[in-house]
């Protein structure tokens, strides 16, 4: 039972909820039956049908709708006398600023993407209220505190950098079967459908030592008066038997390695296509329920397809692309509830897996892999949602003695699934909540304003609307109540060399970067360097004094994952993208001295959140198909961090 003073603070705050899917609904319901009377709830999704087996406020027919204003709709049933307001809309969106944040009193994370968590854990920090952050994964799960001042901020621990793979690697010698999702993902399937003008690897092998004007054309161009079925059969002998030839072609690239097997139509579709077994679209007209699969009559994703079936896929796939959907290209990117992607970039991988000797997986498989899917479970959103609460009303209280983060463990550990450690205190170099300095090794006389404001600015500091100045000079700036000759000043700035700026940046200055909206101030010391490893910092540049940690496989020249622009050199792989904070493991109200936590060194962590994802060694993370996240450490008191005392 909860005592006088507790209801008293439960009935007295209001709440924000950022986020209203798995974890989220599991929080809406808690709240409501703990007694809390205000409740404010921010979600831009709308309700999916694979959210219904696990995301108990919505039903089949709410699909379509918003998640807010559903779940609130849902909760009013059972406690109609308090208050829920919805909003449809994005957490970063400009109305959600710093002064919408300091009307609450605690703010409730049940988030799925790094830069949302970066952006809400500021605007706390600026409006100074409690924030509680969640995750789950499978059966795991965590709960953390983040009070200004007193616990380190969800930015105070570094996030590893996305796990990359070499180009080569997905271009060349694929040895995994994720390294053939990534090459159909993100190479074929985009420079088929995708964005014409983006520069994609695929360009350098489709003209490598062409002996003929035929290959030294751009095969991925349609011909005049060639057919579809034409098309397909020629991009197929392509990319799996011309340019597998080419790869070939370098002895030195195979004295170590099995060689690869060319695979051109011909050989493999002695008969040609089989006839229509099914419908051609699907079971509805909605473009994103057209299948392949259907129109051959091949019902179980869970198959393994032969090569065969794999290239009668591949074909009509692309066929039904142009037959059903040749208006969306240009546009397409890779969506795992596109079921005809899904089906192409299966089918493609498979090709290129049988071609390497790599062995074939099933559709279920490789939509898991593709999309980053780790399959969530209910109970486990249930328990967080149990323990945000509770640490909830240790916030509204003002307990800080007891605070803890939580995490929910798939296997006991000393005879606990629930594991509670107390809180860290701030990070004295976080750059986020202690205002550090960084440091940025830059060739000031070759990078651009761009360059800096795209890849440090904008990706790494995770800043919206940045403000760029060095000393007094005002050099790049974001907003909408800019005129026209600011607009243009700005924009030709950010095409200029660093040290040819009106006000020139070079090596021991100090420029000074804001985002007005998050009321965050960062300044950052640079430091010229002449030269910079492709491989290793291909971003052309180094930021330091905030450290990101780096999992790349290595192999030659740049890197390519899952995800994102193939053009450059780092992207997304599956299962890898943000890092939650560190677990360290003591008894239940147990005080530990710093000299009794275990060296990280010899630890092997691991990172995981909400629900997708793949295996990487050290740390990694998992991502579910919608919306809670955890970062967990494989063995307890990994770090030496000071606790909260």
């Amino acid at each position: 039972m909860a005592s006088q003073q507790q209801l008293s603070a439960i009935k007295g705050a209001r709440v924000l909820m950022v986020g209203a899917g798995g974890i989220g609904c599991e929080l809406l319901k808690t709240l409501a039956l703990s007694g809390f009377q205000d409740i404010h709830i921010i979600d831009m999704d709308t309700i999916e049908v694979s959210n219904l087996n696990r995301q108990f406020l919505f039903r089949q027919s709410h699909v379509g709708q918003s998640k807010a204003k559903v779940a609130r709709e849902a909760v009013l049933k059972f406690r109609p006398h308090i208050k829920i307001t919805p909003y449809h809309a994005n957490v970063k969106d400009p109305d959600f600023n710093v002064d919408f944040f300091k009307q609450f009193n605690v703010v409730l994370n049940g988030l799925d993407n790094l830069d949302a968590r970066r952006h809400v854990n500021r605007l706390c920090l600026a409006a100074e209220v409690p924030l509680v952050e969640s995750g789950t994964t499978g059966f795991l799960g965590q709960v953390t505190v983040h009070v200004k001042g007193r616990t380190e901020c969800y930015e105070c621990q570094p996030k590893p950098a996305p796990k990359t793979y070499p180009v080569c690697t997905i271009t060349s010698t694929p040895s995994k079967f994720v390294h053939c999702i990534v090459w159909a993902k993100d190479l074929l399937f985009a420079k088929l459908f995708g964005d014409k003008n983006q520069e994609n690897d695929l360009n350098v092998h489709s003209t490598d030592a062409a002996s003929s004007s035929e290959q030294a054309e751009d095969a991925f161009e349609r011909r005049k008066d060639e057919d579809i079925e034409q098309y397909g059969r020629r991009i197929y002998d392509h990319v799996f038997g011309y340019n597998i030839e080419v790869a070939l072609s370098n002895e030195e690239t195979w004295k170590n390695r099995n060689r690869p097997r060319p695979v051109y139509s011909r050989d493999v579709l002695l008969n040609g296509l089989a006839q229509q077994n099914g419908n051609i679209f699907g079971a509805t007209d909605d473009p994103s329920s057209v299948s392949a699969m259907a129109y051959l009559g091949m019902k179980n994703p869970q198959d393994i397809w032969s090569l065969m079936e794999n290239s009668r896929i591949f074909l009509e796939a692309f066929k039904l692309f142009f037959v059903k959907r040749e208006k969306e290209f240009g546009n397409l990117t890779f969506d795992k509830d596109d079921q005809l992607a899904v089906e192409f970039v299966t089918a493609a991988a498979n090709i290129r897996a049988s071609s390497f000797g790599i062995p074939l997986h099933s559709l279920f498989e490789a939509k898991g892999i593709a999309g980053n899917i780790v399959h969530a479970v209910a109970t486990t959103n249930a328990i967080i949602a149990g323990l945000i609460v509770i640490e909830a009303i240790k916030v509204l209280q003002n307990d800080t003695n007891n605070y803890r983060m939580t995490y929910c463990l798939e296997h006991p550990t000393r005879k606990m699934l629930l594991m509670p450690v107390e809180p860290f205190e701030p990070n004295k170099s976080c750059y986020v909540c202690s205002e550090t300095p960084l440091t940025l090794e830059i060739n000031t006389h070759r990078a651009k304003l761009r360059d800096f404001a795209e890849k440090i600015v904008k990706a790494k500091l995770g800043m919206y609307f940045p403000l760029i100045m060095h000393g007094s000079a005002l050099l790049y700036e974001v907003g909408d109540d800019l005129d026209e000759d600011m607009v243009a000043n700005y924009a030709a700035n950010l095409e200029k060399v660093l040290c040819e700026l009106p006000s020139p940046i070079t090596s021991g200055t100090t420029i000074t970067v804001e985002d007005l909206k998050q009321e965050l101030t960062c300044n950052i010391n640079i430091k010229h360097r002449e030269e910079f490893d492709e491989e290793k910092e291909p971003d052309g540049m180094l930021l330091s004094g905030w450290t990101q940690s780096s999992s790349v496989e290595k192999d030659d020249n740049k890197s390519i994952v899952n995800g994102g622009s193939t053009s450059n050199a780092s992207q997304t792989v599956p299962g890898d993208s943000e890092k939650n904070d560190e677990m360290g493991s003591v008894p239940s109200g147990k005080k530990r001295k710093l000299s009794e936590v275990p060296d990280a060194a010899a630890q092997d962590p691991l990172s995981v959140t909400d629900s997708d994802g793949s295996r990487n060694h050290g740390k990694l993370e998992l991502v579910d198909d919608d919306d809670d996240l955890l970062m967990l450490d494989a063995d307890p008191g990994i770090n030496k961090k000071k606790r909260l005392q």
